[in-house]
């Protein structure tokens, strides 16, 4: 089954047919770096950031950008809150950002472009608009007329009359139409400005995506992705703007994900029901948020609640006994292969070609992650019931979990990988050969002081009758 994906543009699930062959252009949109982001933000980048690891997974070769809004609204009023410049405001946050996605498992994006970096482009950009007659100036203010843009409602699938009878109509409006919107706006006194044609100012929001997806991916890009409250008006102004000043289809695909609930209630700062990411983690491991967010098909609203995360942090936990559990038996009781090692073969093969369908299906995390939880039952099921393990069916496990660690995120291996070196884990390895010693030697104050110790280093241990195992804790 080829790739299919479910396009807002047409509201169906078409196949999946990159502009270049191998090779796929993806722009996802990012956060306004004013404060840190919460569980409702954190949805889009981590299911955006698996999509983009299951096409690589695929083996495309994907150019992902994610931009950084460092200049607006929000971003000037609280600088001025807090006392210190814009650019400092988004300097410390772009920082916290990071913090955040890095402990979530979010792969950096191939460019993370700031609005601010982009001031010369957007003014060409804005300019090349207004001589193709789509945008008008007034007293220093830029605006797109979107009546010379037949095209407009098209992602969002309503016509102009219709969204122009719904639009607030303001007192000595200078816009020619209420839906026209903001492509450069005047200075305000003690607002950061750059100079452009029509006076000193800032540009609007919509007008920084389009120019920094043209820049870095061209004219024209596989795919757009962000929340479904993007649509209207972020991604449908987008859309003109970008069609307007280049003449062609911005984007072939668009993805959209649901919102996450509170009580029936979309999560956002505006209703004051959040939960920042920073907090989440505090509370709840960085895989268990992961797993938890993955849960359901992208295009299904999730119900945010400690019982939830609760949950997913024992389904983390699942996932990594059985990897733990898998190595500690490569290590101790490596076999020959067998009909029993074939058997977990050709399970693990069939669980993969499974994981590839649902996965090709609208990237369906939801049933691939049943995909993974059943092979997770066949290899528990294999190493306890196996006194030796075949060498062909530990390393199709290893490969398999692998993958899908590289693909969704949540056995931890790749960020277990990155914490620990060689040298932390001969340490860990040592101080269990003297536990052990000391255990024989009945000395349990000495065992009981080691066991203490690597715990407070994040070391679970688990004694059997084949010996030690240790694992880190998530």
């Amino acid at each position: 089954m080829a790739l299919v994906l479910y396009n807002d543009l047409t509201r169906k699930k078409e196949p999946f047919v990159p502009i270049r062959e191998g090779h796929v252009t993806f722009y996802s949109c990012g956060p306004t770096v004013y404060d840190y982001f919460h569980i409702g933000n954190a949805r889009p980048f981590i299911v955006f950031d698996v999509f983009r690891r299951y096409l690589e997974f695929r083996g495309y070769e994907v150019t992902f950008v994610q931009n950084f809004t460092d200049i607006d609204d929000k971003m000037i009023n609280r600088a001025n809150r807090d006392g210190i410049t814009v650019q400092q405001l988004a300097e410390k946050t772009i920082a916290d950002y990071y913090e955040d996605a890095d402990a979530l498992g979010i792969k950096r994006a191939s460019f993370n472009p700031r609005a601010t970096e982009y001031i010369p482009k957007i003014i060409a950009l804005i300019q090349r608009i207004i001589d193709n007659g789509h945008a008008y100036v007034v007293d220093g203010t830029v605006y797109f007329d979107v009546k010379s843009f037949p095209a407009y409602g098209k992602l969002s699938h309503q016509n102009i009359d219709d969204l122009q009878s719904g639009a607030r109509i303001e007192v000595d409006d200078v816009k020619h139409s209420p839906l026209d919107f903001v492509l450069w706006k005047p200075q305000k006194p003690g607002e950061p400005a750059w100079e452009s044609p029509w006076g000193l100012g800032r540009p609007g929001w919509h007008i920084e995506c389009s120019a920094m997806s043209s820049d870095l991916l061209g004219d024209t890009i596989d795919i757009h992705s962000g929340g479904i409250d993007l649509i209207f008006p972020h991604h449908e102004n987008e859309i003109a703007q970008s069609e307007a000043a280049s003449g062609k289809e911005f984007v072939h695909y668009w993805l959209h994900n649901e919102y996450i609930l509170i009580n029936a209630e979309k999560m956002s700062k505006s209703l004051g029901n959040f939960m920042t990411a920073r907090a989440a983690r505090e509370k709840f491991p960085p895989l268990a948020i992961r797993m938890f967010l993955l849960s359901a098909h992208y295009r299904s609203p999730v119900n945010f609640a400690p019982e939830g995360l609760e949950q997913a942090a024992a389904a983390v936990e699942r996932l990594r006994n059985c990897w733990s559990d898998l190595q500690f038996a490569k290590s101790s009781r490596l076999g020959t292969d067998d009909e029993a090692g074939a058997a977990l073969v050709k399970a693990v093969e069939e669980a993969r070609a499974k994981f590839i369908e649902a996965m090709d299906d609208d990237f369906n995390t939801a049933a691939a992650m049943g995909v993974i939880f059943e092979a997770v039952t066949e290899v528990n099921k294999y190493l306890k019931e196996n006194a030796t393990v075949a060498p062909a069916a530990v390393a199709a496990a290893e490969k398999f979990f692998t993958d899908m660690d590289e693909v969704m995120g949540i056995f931890g291996i790749e960020q277990d990988k990155k914490n620990e070196n060689g040298d932390e884990a001969a340490q860990i390895e040592a101080l269990i050969a003297e536990r052990n010693a000391a255990r024989k030697a009945k000395d349990w104050g000495r065992s009981d002081a080691i066991r203490d110790e690597l715990a407070a280093k994040g070391i679970i241990l688990e004694d059997t009758p084949q010996g030690t195992k240790w694992k880190k804790k998530i």
